[in-house]
């Protein structure tokens, strides 16, 4: 008789199992909700996913801060998305200003943020903050670096509505970008092409504002802080684009400092009790020191914030193994629903769909076992907004020591796509996008 030798990977399957916590399906709000309730007491607590377009991980983080939000304290949700974008869904959930005036989340890949699932996770929000005063409600923002365009147009129309005189000033001052609104590559590579930037005027524009802070501030203090955000996104944005063009780290490096940097005004400006979720791809919210974009020399919004809050920085990834996924073929292409394939042999997820658990949640934070368990160098899966099964490997998988990378790891073995909106939304619903990963 011959006895099977145990591969290293089924020996690592055993020793996950028995430390892999069942979750209940996450339609089942508040089961799947108190799993979670160890990371409560986080100042940040980030939310991945290794998929843009899986159903079940939307479903997931909403209940995750459902449940953040209504025992735990929790009052910012902050999104993968660009800041204006956002903002309309923040009027939406808080009943802030006027809603519905524009389009959020209108460029490619709307789905992304335009979903069932999301729309929900707002409409909870919404009925949460209803009763609540308006100190008391969750605010909903974007960490993204994109929205050259929208930010210009609504510091512009800011300042027309509060001083038309600093209005003028910044249309002269926001001209030098005005002709690559539409298309801020073309300004990139202008700049790489003839070293003439837009940076003073758009760092002068920023510093104009700050400088009548305490008179706007005093007008509306919600609308001042919008628009400058919107300042500072125009400078990230200017500087992002002629990034592009010298290279991926350094454009790379540049957004997520900008998502950090959003992420800690935030805090900063609602107290020193705040405290956030953030709802990003797991190549963002995990420690990217311990994969191979770290040794490239990335960094990312998981790394500044372990830096920045220590323990007081929950990083939990998202994963899994085979099902439907949302997802282009190419830039700018039509979304579909494709089928992921399963994880490739010798992959975490390989190695998790072997540990033989539906739904789970494998936490090493409070477990030096199970973290020395899992501290090994193997393949990640991690697909953006377009998926090449083709080229699976090239494509979607980098290596990962996956303990140093998160705190923790939600598991589904098989999962759906998302369900994007159709067509424009119904009047009172909201109008639910970022790029890349």
């Amino acid at each position: 008789m011959t006895v099977h030798a145990r591969t290293a990977e089924e020996r690592l399957a055993d020793r996950i199992r028995p430390s892999s916590q069942d979750l209940p399906a996450p339609d089942q709000s508040e089961a799947f909700g108190a799993a979670f309730d160890a990371f409560g007491d986080a100042r940040v607590v980030l939310l991945g996913e290794s998929t843009h377009g899986t159903s079940e991980f939307y479903s997931a983080r909403a209940a995750i801060t459902r449940r953040l939000i209504e025992h735990h304290g929790f009052k910012i949700l902050a999104i993968e998305g660009d800041w204006p974008d956002a903002a309309e869904h923040d009027r939406y959930v808080r009943g802030h200003g006027r809603w519905g005036e524009r389009s959020a989340f209108v460029n490619f890949p709307r789905w992304m943020w335009r979903n069932r699932e999301f729309a929900a996770c707002l409409a909870d929000c919404r009925r949460w903050n209803a009763s609540r005063p308006a100190h008391e409600r969750v605010a909903v923002r974007g960490l993204d670096v994109y929205s050259l365009a929208a930010s210009v147009t609504a510091v512009l129309a800011y300042l027309e509505r509060v001083d038309p005189a600093a209005a003028r000033e910044a249309h002269r001052r926001y001209a030098c970008l005005s002709p690559f609104l539409s298309r801020p590559q073309a300004y990139g590579a202008r700049a790489q092409a003839t070293g003439q930037t837009c940076e003073d005027e758009a760092v002068d524009q920023l510093i104009g504002l700050l400088e009548q802070r305490l008179a706007y501030l005093r007008a509306d203090g919600d609308d001042y802080f919008d628009a400058e955000q919107n300042a500072r996104v125009v400078c990230a944005a200017e500087s992002y684009y002629r990034a592009m063009y010298r290279g991926a780290v350094e454009s790379w490096n540049q957004r997520d400092a900008h998502m950090f940097d959003t992420l800690q005004r935030l805090l900063t400006r609602a107290g020193p009790d705040a405290r956030a979720v953030v709802w990003a791809h797991n190549s963002h919210i995990g420690h990217a020191g311990a994969t191979a974009m770290g040794e490239a020399g990335e960094f990312n919004l998981g790394q500044l914030c372990r830096r920045a809050f220590g323990a007081q920085a929950a990083l939990i990834g998202f994963s899994t193994d085979r099902g439907k996924v949302m997802a282009a073929d190419r830039w700018g292409g039509e979304a579909r629903v494709q089928t992921l394939r399963p994880a490739l042999p010798g992959s975490w997820e390989a190695i998790l769909r072997a540990a033989g658990r539906t739904r789970s949640l494998l936490s090493w934070r409070w477990d030096d076992d199970l973290r020395a368990g899992v501290s090994m160098r193997r393949l990640e899966r991690a697909v953006g907004v377009i998926y090449r099964p083709d080229s699976e490997r090239e494509s979607h998988y980098f290596d990962a020591h996956l303990s140093a990378q998160f705190d923790a790891l939600v598991w589904f073995e098989e999962t759906q796509a998302l369900s994007p909106l159709p067509g424009r939304p119904p009047e009172g619903e909201p109008d639910t996008y970022p790029f890349g990963l």
